[in-house]
């Protein structure tokens, strides 16, 4: 699952607007939108949302759910690290 916030915390890494979300997963910008005034979990069916996890993640950024390896633990987002790079 993914919430609004990680999803415009994800948009935020890359430097990308709605727009090019939209365009990156192939879906409209009203979608997007909707997707992202999503109180808590992102509201959309299954095929829109792995779309933009899709396109997140091939865009370099890692999604954090619940329980996933990260320092502080919570939800969040990342940059991937390069390929070849730790």
């Amino acid at each position: 699952m993914m919430t609004a916030a990680q999803m415009r915390a994800a948009r935020a890494l890359l430097g990308i607007d709605q727009k090019r979300l939209a365009e990156l997963s192939g879906l409209s910008v009203p979608t997007i939108q909707r997707m992202e005034s999503s109180a808590g979990n992102v509201r959309g069916n299954v095929d829109s949302l792995t779309r933009v996890v899709e396109a997140l993640d091939s865009a370099g950024v890692e999604l954090i759910g619940d329980g996933a390896s990260s320092p502080t633990g919570g939800r969040g987002v990342r940059l991937k690290s390069p390929a070849g790079k730790t």
